[in-house]
C-alpha cells in the first residue's frame, strides 16, 4: 500500500484497498473516503464531517450538490442527454449565446475536460497563425510560462517544466517553448526574437505551482506585448475563473495605462463551469480566431451536449444570483488575514498567498519533505480536508458559498493542527 493509513477505519480501508487493487496508480490521494457532499461540507463513509478546502480543484465553486444545478441536471437528463454534433439540439445555441454575452466574446467552443479545452485553444492558435497571421506552414510556435499546469495530455505536458509530468513520456510535441512566469522582459525578448509565435498561454494565477500570484502589472503588460507583436494572449482560467478569485475572471481586472479594459484574445474555462456536476469546458474568442476552424477540423462527440448545456447555464446563473464573486473577495480577505495571524504565532507558515478564495500556505520545509502531507493528515483528523502541491505548499480553496463562521472554524482547525508540528 502506498498510503499512510493512520486513523483509517476498516470500512474506509476496504474502499482504498479495492481502488489500489483494480485502479491505475496515477494518483496519490489523501486517505479519506468520501461519499456525500453539501455546500462546503463533505462526509466520509463512516459519517465523519469535513470542511472541504480543495473544492475538487475549484470545480465546486457553487458548493457540493447545489440543489438548483442538480435539479436542472435531473430534469434535462430525463429529456435528452446526447445527440452528438451530427445534429442540432435546442440548448447549444442558447448556452453559447449566454456565455458569449456574459464573458464578452463572439463565439464559444464547448468541450468536456479542461485539458481538452487547452488542446482546442492550441489548435485554434495554430490555425489562426497560418490563416490570419501568415506564419509559414508547420512553423508556428506557442509560448507557455514555466511551472505551469494545464493538464496531462502529451501535447500539454510538452509545455510542462515538471519532471513528474514529463519523465518517460517523450518524445514531446515540437513548436512549444516556455519562459519564466511573472517576467515581462522574458516575454518581450521571446516575442521580439521569433515572428512565428502564435500565442502565449498563461494561467493568471498559477494554481498547481502553489497559488503563485504574479506582480500587479504582469498580465496587463503581457497582453499588450502580445498585441504589439500580433500574438494571441490566451488566459487559462480553468481554475481561476467563475468567481474563484473575487471577480468572474481574473482577467476582468486587466487595464492599460489609460484605464481601458484589456480583454484576452481567448479564455479557457472548465471546472466550475458545471458546478462540479459533470465535465464541461469551453474556449471563448472572437470571430477572426474561432472561424478559422472549419467543419471536420475539430470536434467532440460529447462537446456541447444538451445535458452539459443545461447544467452550464444554471451553474453560471447560480454564481451570478448568489453573488459568489463578491463573497469570494470578502471571505478571501478574512481568511488570509487569519492565516497571517497564525503565521505570526507559528513559524511553520513561511508564506501566505492568494487572491479571493484561491489561497495557499508555504510550509517552512523542503519540497521533498513529508511535513506538508502530514499536516494535511492532521487537518483531516481535525475535520478539514486539503492537499499539498509541490511538496511544501498547501492549497486552501473552499467552495465560494462559505460564510464567516465557517472561515473561522477552518482557521481554528488549521492553527490547532499546526500546533502539533511546532518546531
Amino acid at each position: 500500500m502506498t498510503h499512510i493509513m493512520d486513523n483509517i477505519t476498516q470500512t474506509a480501508l476496504s474502499y482504498i484497498e479495492t481502488e489500489d487493487k483494480y485502479g491505475a496508480h496515477n494518483y496519490h490521494p489523501l486517505p479519506v473516503v468520501l461519499e456525500r457532499g453539501e455546500g462546503v461540507w463533505v462526509w466520509d463513509v463512516d459519517g465523519k464531517k469535513y470542511l472541504d478546502f480543495l473544492s475538487a480543484y475549484s470545480a465546486v465553486n457553487q458548493g457540493h450538490c447545489h440543489p438548483r444545478i442538480i435539479n436542472t441536471m435531473i430534469q434535462q437528463a430525463q429529456k435528452l442527454t446526447l445527440t452528438s454534433r451530427a445534429f442540432y439540439n435546442n440548448l447549444l445555441g442558447k448556452t453559447e449565446k449566454f456565455m458569449a454575452e456574459l464573458f464578452g466574446y463572439d463565439k464559444v467552443l464547448m468541450m468536456n475536460s479542461g485539458v481538452e479545452a487547452v488542446e482546442s485553444a492550441m489548435k485554434l492558435a495554430r490555425k489562426w497563425a497560418y490563416k490570419v497571421k501568415g506564419v509559414e506552414t508547420n512553423k508556428a510556435r506557442i509560448l507557455f510560462a514555466k511551472e505551469n499546469f494545464h493538464g496531462r495530455t502529451l501535447s500539454v505536458i510538452s509545455a510542462s517544466t515538471d519532471p513528474t509530468a514529463k519523465n518517460d513520456f517523450g518524445p514531446f510535441m515540437p513548436g512549444i517553448d516556455s519562459i519564466p512566469y511573472d517576467n515581462v522582459q522574458a516575454l518581450a525578448t521571446a516575442l521580439a526574437d521569433d515572428p512565428n509565435i502564435a500565442a502565449f498561454i498563461v494561467e493568471p494565477i498559477q494554481g498547481e505551482a502553489g497559488v503563485y500570484v504574479p506582480s500587479d502589472h504582469y498580465l496587463s503588460e503581457a497582453a499588450q506585448l502580445c498585441k504589439k507583436y500580433n500574438v494571441l494572449f490566451i488566459a487559462d482560467e480553468i481554475q481561476t475563473g467563475i468567481a474563484r478569485t473575487g471577480t468572474m475572471l481574473v482577467t476582468d481586472t486587466l487595464k492599460d495605462a489609460q484605464g481601458n479594459r484589456i480583454k484576452p484574445d481567448m479564455i479557457i474555462l472548465g471546472k466550475a463551469l458545471s458546478g462540479g456536476a459533470m465535465p464541461v469546458s469551453a474556449v471563448l474568442c472572437d470571430d477572426p480566431i474561432m472561424l478559422t476552424i472549419k467543419p471536420g477540423e475539430h470536434g467532440s462527440t460529447f462537446g456541447g451536449n444538451p445535458l452539459a448545456c443545461a447544467v452550464a447555464i444554471e451553474a453560471l446563473q447560480v454564481v451570478l444570483d448568489e453573488n459568489l464573486a463578491d463573497n469570494a473577495a470578502k471571505m478571501g480577505e478574512l481568511f488570509r488575514a487569519g492565516l497571517r495571524k497564525i503565521a505570526e504565532r507559528n513559524p511553520l507558515i513561511k508564506i501566505v498567498r492568494g487572491k479571493g478564495l484561491l489561497n495557499a500556505i508555504v510550509i517552512d520545509t523542503d519540497e521533498d519533505s513529508d511535513l506538508a502531507w502530514n499536516i494535511c493528515l492532521k487537518f483531516r483528523d481535525n475535520g478539514l480536508i486539503a492537499k499539498p502541491t509541490h511538496g511544501n505548499k498547501i492549497r486552501l480553496a473552499p467552495p465560494l458559498v462559505i460564510h464567516e463562521d465557517q472561515i473561522q472554524m477552518a482557521l481554528d482547525i488549521i492553527e490547532k493542527s499546526l500546533e502539533a508540528f511546532r518546531p
